[in-house]
């Protein structure tokens, strides 16, 4: 449940109150946890670390997401790393929950920064939280130095300082130098301009295209009636049977009703494309494909 402002505010006092646990109470509210499910041992647990998580949900605000909704997250991480903790590795809670706190907060700004999806991957996040930090720490030490950097030797600095390849760096630059804009906005600040929705191309198929292919058709379909109805009887049935139905039927099934070989049925079809071949020639070539 969302947070408004007075309730967020009551969590930060509460949390400042919480109890400070020495290393042998959280071991032993982490164990009563794990072993036993002791639900009061992990309110406790949590409770006390409430604090640790507003602290770090703090530190993201600048992302402009609501502190709110910050905490919300810092909070589930906490509560993660509480059902994942292990105590018999000898590590304090606290060192262990900051990784979780962290993750969890980290992929909430990066799933509210834009619509279009910045990334995932451990060289994206790594970018994406400290790319303008250490981009304002390299060019303050070239100013130091007497020496400007260019955008290509600032990107290739910056992806030699994370350890990521320099195309990274250039699409994490595009992507955090503008926001998502909509696409009903007008063009112009006129009051009849133009939403940019409309600037799109219709991929769809346009009139004069539809009307083309109709007619189209329609002609392939007079031709294959003219050509059909030179057949005989006979040769005609096969034919229909053989292209014209949605499930077309075997020379086998063809030779039992019509008491003949399905060599003979072959034959038979073979012989009537050819006739329709003839009259169809010099017509089309779509035409002549649907008798291959």
């Amino acid at each position: 449940m969302a947070l408004d402002t007075a309730d967020d505010q009551s969590m930060t006092r509460s949390a400042m109150k919480a109890e400070l646990l020495d290393a042998e109470t959280e071991l032993k509210l982490a164990y009563a946890w794990r072993d036993q499910r002791d639900e009061e041992a992990l309110h406790r647990l949590i409770t006390a670390y409430m604090r640790l998580a507003i602290s770090m949900a703090s530190k993201f605000r600048r992302y402009g997401a609501p502190m709110n909704d910050l905490i919300q997250e810092a909070s589930l991480g906490l509560m993660k790393a509480a059902d994942k903790f292990d105590p018999d590795r000898g590590v304090r809670f606290s060192t262990y929950a900051v990784w979780w706190i962290k993750a969890s907060i980290q992929d909430y700004v990066m799933r509210n920064w834009s619509m279009v999806r910045t990334g995932s991957t451990s060289s994206q996040k790594s970018l994406f939280f400290n790319m303008r930090r250490i981009q304002a720490r390299l060019e303050r030490e070239a100013s130091a130095r007497g020496e400007t950097l260019d955008p290509h030797n600032l990107r290739t600095a910056v992806a030699k300082e994370l350890g990521v390849p320099e195309h990274d760096v250039e699409m994490m630059e595009g992507r955090l130098s503008g926001s998502d804009f909509s696409l009903n906005a007008t063009q112009s600040a006129e009051d009849e301009g133009r939403e940019w929705i409309e600037a799109l191309e219709d991929e769809g198929e346009q009139a004069a295209e539809t009307v083309e292919a109709d007619h189209d058709n329609e002609t392939l379909r007079q031709w294959l009636l003219t050509a059909l109805s030179a057949l005989n009887d006979r040769e005609q049935f096969i034919v229909r049977e053989r292209k014209l139905r949605d499930d077309p039927r075997t020379l086998e099934s063809l030779g039992d009703e019509l008491g003949l070989s399905k060599e003979r049925i072959r034959q038979l079809e073979s012989a009537a494309f050819g006739k329709m071949r003839k009259s169809l020639e010099g017509r089309s070539r779509e035409v002549l494909n649907f008798l291959a």
